[in-house]
């Protein structure tokens, strides 16, 4: 029987894992956003089994929970989610598992403020019990041979009833056979409990707990559970605790490894000995609860609570008791109601009693008694302090005035009495007294100054020993005058009459004037009245002596005022009269100067104005201003200076103008607009002008015209005309010439910039004719040919006289005129022409103006008699066809002159009209018509034409359908696929064939003979075929074959895949050392290269322990065996082989210790060898194979060797440079059998030179040295000069 399988479980790692989502930006205080109070532990069972998630979630608002797959599967119909209102959890729970419930499960607890997601993951392991079962329930009736099998082992059947329920165990020992029943339950058993027994580990055990009545108790132990869904009971005693229907007197939670039985308000009848039972451990404690006498435990104290404040009584019992707790205040009983309020705490130990709002009233002592206990606490009522929300203020009064003094309190509830200067003055009459809720009022009529002085109000009120005070000082001030209405500043003419007026509060009050500070006596044409209140200075008739500062003084007032002449601005009339008179007028470029005086005080602000607008000082302006006078000048003046001058002068007083003219003259503008040209004929130039816009100042005395020809730079003048015409007529004029005009106008000043005109021409222009048009050539003749053409479109304005026409030789630059006079004809016969020579032709045309512009060349033409039309097409035949096109092939005509093209037609088999296959005639001698209709039959004839003419028509015989010929299949590879392809595993494998055939080929791809099918994507079209695989496996390996197939034949095409990878390490390396200098190297073949026929080998390398390079020893070895020469007698070596296939290399594989390579030892001098007796011989010392120059990497060993002969044996001597070295311990040199060597090991810089050797014996000395280069690996001119030498040198890398 088979081994049976071990359990396997269907899914990954253990996942427990929790995320949380802040979704609002503000939570309101009370909210939240879920949260996980217990964590979800991940559950690993059997298939067949139950599972349970449990989830204990809060939040505000409360969360809503889903459950959801992470594979995005949905929950099976054995999963049902549903809540536990007893315990307040979200379960889940899925029955019979099967091996797809296996999933990482996620809880989503979600409100509007976020979401929570915990995460844990359900591992479902096999059943061998109910795979036995599903066996069972499939299994067909039983055959002999089956019986007849060999029963299970104890040890097979031990593992198929671990899995299975213990009801099943007799059932299922009976269908596999199993006659030891008895014996297996107890192994079974035995091995169960050995598991149980490592399912739990104690780490802290339940201990006793001693607790009084009505407090919490927990029992807590520290368990290390191999299955976190082991089942755990607790016991009180042998009574199983149900605890979710305990309404919360039990409760059972968990702490990582911590696990908790918490008891609320325990009582005597929860003693006893509380259990846990896991597995098939079981942990007890004892709980002992001591009912303990009725007491108080507060501590009763006198309490004191301000006035308005809530007072509260607080009491603790030691216990819980069922008799009432009362209240009594003054003897009463203290009842629930709007002024009291007594409530107890939710574990009835804490009683409380409020007193709202509490006043003076409330004071005393307040008796707590429950049962037989009681207890008196007194209550203390704190006055709230007065305070003054508007306190005395400071107040000013004149005398014979009203005073107030006010304030306002906290509270209306207070007695008051008010003070001044420390004295009780509420019962004095002087006073009036007011008093209106919280507001306090002295009022003092006709303020007199002995009324001045502090005033305080004092506060008190009832159980208050406080006085609350708050004072301000009243000011009563003396009496005086004051200024009812003051004198302001007056401004009089000289002599009107002036007066200065003040009014005073008090009639009785006297003032005094002044004049600049002077006290007014006696002063001329002046009169000081009083009027009551009314105080007032009058002046007669005003003059410079009452100018000044005028001060009105009196007992607490005084008023001031300034007296002043105003005169208006005045120019003299007989000034104004002459500038009216005439204007002011300045040639151009003088200094204009008006000058006007004026008289006013004060003085004047000066404006003057030119047509309107302020002047303004500049480099040419300036305003000159003085006490009687003004002046205007005007520097370097200019003809835009002309016009209207304004002088304003203006006061407080008035205002006065003066006006004039100012005239700037200078020579006139330009005449007017564009020149009107009345009449342009070859005989008369009439033209038309306005008069200037600016004459200058001075009458227009004439015009003056002057004139140029097109082209010149000279004026002339042409003319001179009156200012009372604005018309010239220009007679000298030549007809066609064009002419341009100057205009200037002319004053006493001189004269006007010019007005120009444009060009204009004196009647009609005369041009050269235009091009004729392009010469044509017929009657063409080996000695003439005719030129024709057609006269010019445009004439130039006069009659075409005639012709020129040309002639040259193709290709040549050089024309000459064929006639002599002018040709009036436009054809004309060209004669004397070279026979076979080309000729090119033009013409140009002449008028009295001259010749015009020459015509286009004429195409090239060759002097030749007429050709021959062409013959009879030969030989038209199909060469080629497809589905929309035909190809067709022809021989020139053998009669008439070569062709030098052909008309081809087709015409479609249902139609009667032939079409050109061409617009310009085919000039080869085959075509290909393409863009047919698959399998229509189509008709073709063909003609050839040249210059003499078309030739005569040649049909196919028959019609000639549309498709290609039969073709029977056959490969078009071009190299693109060889008949062996290696891929590397993982690498996509691609087969693309190309082929053609007609009709297209069946394709079908094999593999060694089988038709291929699987793994592999195969596309096709017409032309080709490609099978792929994407991720290729070894198993790929082998012969494909592609098969085409049509109606006409076959072929096929194989390529042999092979399909490897990076070869696997060789195995079990040992080393041997059988002769001195030598290591043999054995190792187990690696699996991959003994199926491998494409060259896969082995490498090998060493490495002496004092260099941490690795050197190839040797490359493409095949066999598992290898023996390394050369090896230095005394140093350790390391040794790898690799295993090395065309894809790569494999992992090495090293010896794990240094091999030491023993010295050379003395021969036995025991040995005795037979001595032979060799010839009598003697020979010089010669080289037969010389040292050869080496260049090494740096690190790298170098060896060099040399063939000698020489009788007796010579003497070997090495040196570097002059150096002997034969003796010094850093090379290693042997002469044995005619060969010398010398090793020089990890060669360095300084190794590199010239090495000799020096042979010598008593007949003579030979000598031989080669040279040594050291290289470092980034040395790039040095490497790639020794690769491009020939391989005869010995390199050493």
């Amino acid at each position: 029987m088979a081994e049976h399988p071990g359990l396997q479980r269907k899914t990954s790692a253990v996942v427990e894992s929790f995320s949380q989502v802040q979704k609002s930006s503000h939570i309101p205080e009370g909210d939240s956003v879920p949260d996980f109070e217990e964590k979800l532990r991940p559950i690993t069972a059997q298939e067949g089994d139950n599972a349970v998630f449990r989830a204990k979630v809060m939040g505000d608002p409360r969360p809503s929970v889903s459950w959801e797959r992470a594979s995005g599967c949905p929950l099976s119909d054995a999963t049902k989610p549903f809540y536990d209102n007893i315990n307040n959890q979200h379960i889940l729970k899925i029955k019979n598992l099967a091996l797809e419930d296996a999933d990482v499960y996620k809880c989503i607890a979600s409100n509007k403020h976020g979401e929570a997601i915990y995460s844990i993951s359900l591992i479902v392991t096999e059943n061998p019990a109910l795979d036995f079962k599903k066996m069972l329930k499939k299994r067909a009736p039983a055959s002999v041979e089956k019986r007849e099998k060999k029963p299970p082992t104890e040890e097979e059947m031990l593992k198929i009833l671990s899995g299975a329920e213990k009801k099943d165990y007799e059932r299922i020992c009976a269908e596999y056979g199993f006659t030891d029943f008895r014996g297996i339950l107890k192994k079974l058993k035995e091995m169960k409990k050995k598991v149980e027994v490592e399912m739990v580990r104690v780490l802290k055990p339940l201990e006793d707990i001693t607790a009084n009545t009505d407090t919490n108790v927990v029992f807590d132990t520290i368990l290390e559970l191999k299955d976190p869904n082991i089942r755990m009971q607790w016991f009180l005693g042998t009574e199983l605790l149900r605890i979710q229907y305990s309404h919360g007197k039990y409760e059972v939670k968990q702490m990582g490894t911590k696990h908790m039985l918490c008891i609320s308000s325990v009582s005597r009848s929860d003693m006893g000995i509380y259990a846990l039972q896991v597995g098939d451990k079981r942990l007890s404690a004892r709980l002992n609860v001591i009912d303990e006498p009725l007491k108080f435990l507060s501590d009763f104290k006198p309490k004191k609570v301000t006035e308005r404040q809530t007072a509260m009584f607080e009491v603790r019992l030691s216990k819980k008791t069922d008799a009432p707790l009362i209240w009594k205040v003054k003897g009463k009983e203290v009842k629930r109601d709007e002024k009291f309020d007594v409530s107890f705490s939710e574990d009835g130990l804490t009683y409380t009693l409020k007193i709202k709002d509490v006043k003076v009233s409330d004071t005393g002592d307040y008796t707590i008694s429950i049962g037989d206990l009681t207890a008196t606490v007194p209550l203390f009522i704190e006055r709230i302090p007065i305070k003054f929300t508007s306190h005395l203020k400071n107040v000013r009064v004149q005398e014979r005035g009203k005073a107030r003094l006010e304030c306002e309190m906290s509270s209306k509830d207070v007695h008051i009495r008010w003070l001044k200067d420390g004295c009780d003055i509420t019962a004095s009459r002087r006073y009036i007294f007011v008093r209106e809720g919280k507001r306090a009022e002295v009022i003092i009529e006709d303020c007199e100054l002995t009324d001045g002085g502090e005033y305080s109000v004092v506060c008190t009120q009832d159980n208050d020993t406080h006085q609350y005070v708050a004072s301000a000082n009243l000011t009563v001030d003396e009496r005086f005058a004051s200024v009812k209405s003051g004198m302001s500043d007056a401004q009089c003419p000289t002599g009107s009459p002036a007066e200065l007026c003040v009014v005073l509060d008090d009639e009785k009050v006297v003032g005094v004037w002044l004049k600049d500070g002077v006290e007014i006596s006696e002063l001329s044409g002046v009169q000081v009245l009083k009027q009551g209140a009314v105080h007032k200075l009058i002046f007669s008739g005003v003059t410079d002596a009452h100018e000044g500062k005028y001060t009105f003084r009196a007992k607490g007032a005084e008023s001031e005022a300034a007296l002043t002449i105003s005169d208006p601005p005045e120019i003299d009339s007989s000034v104004l009269d002459l500038l009216g008179a005439r204007p002011v007028t300045v040639k151009a470029g003088q200094t204009a100067t008006i000058k006007i005086p004026f008289k006013g005080k004060p003085l004047p602000r000066v404006t003057w104005y030119k047509d309107g607008v302020e002047v303004t000082e500049d480099a040419r302006t300036k305003v000159e201003r003085t006490a009687d006078g003004t002046s205007l000048v005007l520097s370097r003046c200019l003809r835009e200076d002309s016009g209207a001058i304004m002088l304003r002068l203006k006061s407080d007083c008035g205002t006065a103008v003066a006006n004039l003219h100012l005239n700037v003259i200078d020579h006139p503008k330009p005449p007017q607009g564009k020149v009107e040209f009345l009449e342009l004929s070859g005989k008369c130039i009439k033209m038309k002008w306005k008069a200037p816009r600016d004459n200058g100042g001075k009458q227009v005395t004439s015009f003056v015209i002057e004139r140029r020809a097109a082209g010149k730079k000279s004026w002339t003048r042409a003319g001179k005309v009156d200012s009372s015409t604005t018309v010239f007529s220009d007679d000298e004029v030549e007809e066609g010439q064009a002419y341009q005009y100057r205009i200037r106008a002319v004053n006493a000043e001189g004269m006007s910039e010019p007005l120009e005109t444009e060009e204009v021409r004196a009647g009609e222009p005369i041009e050269p004719p235009g091009t004729a048009s392009q010469p044509q050539v017929s009657n063409i003749t080996k000695n003439t040919m005719t030129v024709s053409w057609t006269p010019p479109p445009h004439d130039g304005g006069a009659p075409v006289l005639g012709y020129i026409l040309e002639r040259r030789k193709k290709g040549s630059n050089m024309w000459l005129q064929v006639n002599k006079e002018l040709l009036t004809d436009t054809k004309f016969s060209v004669d004397g022409l070279v026979d076979d020579m080309e000729y090119e032709f033009r013409v140009t045309s002449v008028n009295r103006a001259g010749a015009g512009s020459p015509s286009t060349v004429s195409n090239a033409v060759l002097a030749k008699d007429p050709t021959r039309a062409p013959g009879l097409v030969r030989n038209l035949c199909v060469s080629d066809s497809t589905n929309s096109s035909i190809s067709l092939r022809w021989t020139p005509p053998e009669q008439g002159d070569e062709p030098s093209g052909y008309i081809l037609e087709v015409r479609p088999e249902d139609a009667k009209e032939w079409m050109k296959a061409t617009k310009i005639p085919i000039a080869g001698t085959a075509f290909t018509i393409g863009g047919l209709q698959e399998r229509m039959k189509y008709h073709f004839r063909i003609r050839a034409v040249n210059e003499g003419g078309l030739g005569k028509t040649i049909e196919l015989m028959e019609g000639v359908v549309a498709m290609p010929p039969p073709v029977a299949p056959r490969f078009d590879l071009q190299g693109k696929l060889k008949n062996q392809m290696v891929v590397r595993a993982g690498t996509g494998l691609c087969l693309h064939i190309s082929f053609s055939a007609s009709p297209p080929p069946v394709v079908t791809w094999f593999k060694d003979g089988v038709l291929t099918k699987g793994r592999e994507v195969i596309t096709k079209n017409k032309y080709n075929s490609q099978f792929l695989i994407s991720s290729s496996q070894r198993s790929d390996s082998g012969v494909y074959r592609v098969h085409l197939k049509n109606n006409y034949g076959e072929a096929h095409y194989d390529v042999n895949v092979r399909v490897t990878d990076f070869p696997r390490s060789p195995k079990n390396l040992r080393l041997e050392e059988e002769v001195p200098g030598t290591v043999t190297l054995q190792w187990d073949h690696s699996p991959d290269l003994a199926d491998d026929d494409e060259g896969a080998h082995y490498v090998i390398l060493k490495r002496d322990t004092s260099t941490a390079s690795w050197f190839t020893v040797a490359e493409r070895v095949f066999s598992s065996k290898y023996t390394v020469t050369g090896l230095l007698p005394g140093r350790k070596y390391y040794f790898r082989v690799i295993a090395q296939n065309s894809i790569g290399d494999s992992d090495p594989l090293d010896s794990k210790e240094p091999l030491i390579i023993a010295k050379e030892k003395e021969c036995v001098s025991s040995l005795r060898l037979k001595e032979y007796a060799s010839p009598p011989r003697q020979v010089k010392p010669t080289f037969l194979l010389p040292l050869k120059d080496h260049t090494v990497r740096r690190g790298h060993d170098c060896t060099m060797t040399c063939a000698y002969q020489g009788m007796p044996a010579p003497q070997a001597c090495w040196y570097k440079g002059e150096l002997k070295i034969s003796d010094s311990p850093r090379f290693w040199h042997s002469t044995a059998n005619g060969v010398c060597t010398l090793v020089i090991p990890t060669c360095g810089a300084k190794d590199g030179g010239e090495y000799t050797l020096v042979l010598e014996n008593h007949l003579g000395m030979a000598k031989c040295s080669c040279n040594l280069v050291i290289f470092d690996t980034d040395d790039k001119g040095l490497l790639e000069s020794l690769t491009n030498q020939a391989n005869k040198e010995k390199l050493i890398l």
